[in-house]
């Protein structure tokens, strides 16, 4: 049986450490949602329609656990949503279990994740030394300082897409695009764990409170969009957030406000279709036409 996942921000290297890690649960953009858009109030995100609703198929019944993080809100209420229709009987699946990401920078904040981290491991019987082994492995996988990009590049920030449509457009303009899809964010293994720490549990608490959130008020996320612009050397950046981002796209005018002082031409997408069935690859294609006169 396997484990899967639900949200940003997860402790990838306590994950991967049980062997049986199956990555993100994964979504239909196209696919009908009736039992969903029964249970779920209208501002839910399209990928939790869409988990919801394989749930209800049993489409994930292989897995024994689904870890949920409560670093998003979308997903700490999903989780509870399933969790009761689970117990009325409604729907079946795996076990849903919700991880308690604190990010708040303080010791208390720091110590809670720690033993929330260590509550996870015992379910999921990974001890120190396991816990450890895969730290030192999992910083093998990160990656160091991203390069520039070889040519022209266009950021994709905001909402994460849910798949690679607007890329696809970004580069049928003659762009690199620049920037994950929810599937990349969500298995994002940040920085490097602190190895040979004593407390692989607390190094790793130390790291997930570290990471950069982009839905929580704790860094200035205008700068975070402006450094990775800088870091990749583009020359022109799209902001698209959907109808139902309702935490993102209040940096929206910071985040234009700070890609503007770059220099760069700047394209802002607002409320838009989670599809991108509302002509956002046109616009896009359009937009990166006239940059790249």
């Amino acid at each position: 049986m396997t484990i899967a996942s639900v949200g940003p921000g997860l402790p990838q290297d306590l994950l991967l450490a049980t062997g049986r890690y199956a990555g993100p649960l994964g979504w239909d953009v196209d696919a009908s949602t009736p039992d969903s858009d029964r249970w779920l109030e209208s501002k839910f995100p399209l990928w939790a329609r869409s988990i919801l609703q394989q749930w209800a198929d049993g489409a994930f019944d292989g897995h024994d656990m689904v870890v949920f993080s409560r670093a998003d809100d979308a997903a700490q209420r999903l989780y509870y949503y399933i969790c009761e229709l689970q117990r009325t009987g409604a729907i079946a699946g795996p076990e849903a279990v919700l991880l308690d990401i604190t990010k708040i920078p303080r010791t208390s904040s720091l110590d809670h994740l720690t033993a929330a981290l260590r509550k996870l491991a015992d379910t999921l019987g990974v001890p120190d030394d396991v816990m450890e082994k895969s730290i030192i492995e999992t910083n093998g996988q990160r990656d160091g300082p991203p390069s520039k990009a070889a040519g022209r590049a266009c950021l994709l920030t905001g909402t994460p897409p849910p798949d690679r449509r607007l890329h696809d457009a970004i580069h049928a303009a003659g762009f690199e695009p620049i920037g994950p899809t929810l599937s990349d964010d969500w298995q994002e293994l940040g920085p490097r764990v602190e190895e040979g720490s004593g407390d692989p549990f607390h190094a790793l608490a130390r790291q997930l409170q570290a990471r950069p959130d982009d839905q929580r008020g704790f860094c200035d996320q205008a700068a975070m969009v402006a450094d990775r612009a800088s870091a990749a050397g583009v020359s022109a950046a799209i902001l698209w957030y959907t109808e139902e981002d309702e935490s993102r796209v209040w940096n929206a005018p910071a985040a234009r406000q700070a890609l503007t002082e770059l220099g760069l031409p700047v394209l802002l997408l607002a409320r838009r279709d989670w599809g991108a069935r509302d002509g956002a690859s046109d616009e896009i294609e359009a937009f990166l036409g006239e940059c790249g006169r």
